[in-house]
């Protein structure tokens, strides 16, 4: 008898559920940038603050336990793992909307970036198993689209009712919203493949992560895509309120304006971008692998730019049509480089390879972005004023060049590492394992040294966590058949 996880259609319909579910990781991650303004007003916050708020509390434990949730979904089930995400995520959303402080709103970040931890690399791992390679990268490109869905509904919605309620409520309705689709995607989606069962002797599940970091290419996309992601959830925070100086819609009753501008550029630009890069790769790919990272490189090197003329054009009708350019390009990546990735560790260890990927990606992009630009328009604010987030935000977009020229240099070290379907490696030593989390944890503490806690004992910590994790990793040891 066929199941209805093998009955046609069936697909199509965890991807749409897929796609809901990342629609509303994103709405909650963008309502906060619409509501910069009001928000920085209420709780007397500066744009460093805010950054920090945005981008760093919640990347700190988002991208620290992509890793464990991932590997959890592969030994658990993934469905299980993106349902209770999803409650997780949407409470502390509704719990934004309570906040009085600078750092009670930092702690409900916190918890936002917990519950999302366990959404994209499950998700991930979900539509690989239901979509043959051929046609993998148009599918991720698909559910990638919850992105500018998500980020342009947050704008919308965010807009309206905080000019028509206050900023409060329009975090408690979105976390709301989240919380009652959480039991129908559940009812909904089942697992293709039984979770991993656990077994005396059997290799850790943290074995993927020496396995991909040990191939230059996992470091040349993960740093290229985390440079991409700088810029672009700096700019997903901080382009409204760019906008409305930009254009004199400062005052409360034009908040409206502000989101209608951002989120026609989100939904087109960013929807079209993202469908194109899938389709195209996927073309592409089959007659040379070098293609996956060729699209997003080629439109990286546009999308730097088209920004900088973008945020320098005086009329808006203009400045939107120009925008909407490099926020279809930015956005091109997703399908390519994360099927890249995927093929740099076993197939048997999707979500935990989809994890690794994303532990660097968000923890340089949603960790460094949104408080890069703010700390700039801070320290720009003395010779530039109300402009300073402009020039700030316009030094950040030169980071699209430095992804593009990683991810041409990850052309050769790609073909090199890819593993293809259903081939297995053999399991590495306990050693290059801790090596491994050894540098993921350095990373981590490079992060709150630089944002949180500049103070040198907190810098040598990550040093030599750095310094450690490199030997391990790089020691050659007796790997597991």
């Amino acid at each position: 008898m066929t199941t209805r996880t093998e009955r046609p259609g069936y697909p199509g319909i965890v991807l749409a559920m897929l796609l809901v579910v990342y629609t509303f990781n994103f709405l909650d991650r963008q309502i906060l940038g619409i509501l910069a303004k009001p928000i920085q007003a209420s709780l007397n916050l500066d744009d460093a603050q805010f950054g920090a708020i945005g981008g760093t509390a919640f990347a700190i434990l988002y991208s620290v336990l992509g890793v464990p949730l991932a590997l959890a979904a592969d030994r658990w089930g993934k469905t299980r793992v993106i349902a209770g995400s999803l409650v997780v995520w949407s409470g502390f959303t509704a719990l934004c909307g309570t906040a009085v402080g600078f750092w009670q709103l930092f702690l409900y970040r916190l918890g936002v970036g917990t519950g999302e931890a366990g959404g994209a690399a499950p998700s991930y791992a979900l539509i690989a198993d239901y979509f043959p390679v051929e046609r993998r990268a148009k599918a991720l490109a698909i559910y990638s689209m919850g992105i500018p869905i998500g980020l342009g509904l947050g704008v919308l919605l965010g807009a309206y009712i905080a000019q028509n309620v206050n900023w409060q409520t329009a975090f408690i309705v979105m976390g709301v919203a989240g919380i009652i689709v959480a039991p129908l995607f559940l009812l909904v989606v089942r697992d293709r493949y039984p979770p991993i069962v656990a077994v005396k002797g059997a290799p850790s599940p943290l074995s993927v992560m020496p396995i991909v970091m040990r191939k230059p290419a996992y470091w040349l996309l993960s740093v290229g895509a985390g440079c991409s992601s700088m810029a672009g959830y700096g700019l997903a925070l901080w382009a409204p309120k760019i906008i409305a100086v930009q254009f004199g819609w400062t005052a409360h009753d034009q908040l409206i304006k502000v989101g209608q501008f951002m989120g026609a550029l989100l939904l087109i630009g960013g929807s079209v971008g993202i469908f194109l890069g899938g389709v195209v790769s996927d073309r592409l790919g089959k007659i040379d692998r070098a293609w996956y990272c060729r699209v997003p490189a080629i439109a990286w090197l546009i999308t730097a730019p088209m920004f900088i003329l973008g945020f320098n054009t005086s009329q808006p009708v203009l400045a939107w049509v120009i925008l909407l350019i490099p926020n279809a390009l930015n956005t091109l990546w997703l399908g390519p480089i994360i099927t890249a990735t995927q093929h740099l560790g076993p197939s048997r260890m999707r979500a935990g390879t989809s994890g690794t990927f994303l532990l660097i990606n968000n923890l340089l992009g949603l960790g460094l972005g949104p408080w890069l630009m703010g700390a700039l328009s801070v320290s720009l604010k003395a010779k530039y004023g109300d402009q300073s987030l402009a020039v700030g935000a316009m030094i950040g977009v030169c980071l699209y060049l430095v992804a593009a020229v990683l991810a041409f240099l990850a052309i050769k070290p790609l073909k090199r590492g890819w593993i293809e379907e259903g081939d297995d490696v053999p399991t590495p030593p306990p050693s290059q394992i801790t090596g491994s989390i050894l540098l993921m944890a350095a990373l981590v503490v490079w992060i709150v040294a630089l944002v949180l806690f500049p103070i040198w004992p907190v810098r040598i910590v990550a040093g030599l966590l750095t310094i450690a994790g490199l030997v391990m990793l790089v020691r050659p040891g007796r790997a597991v058949a």
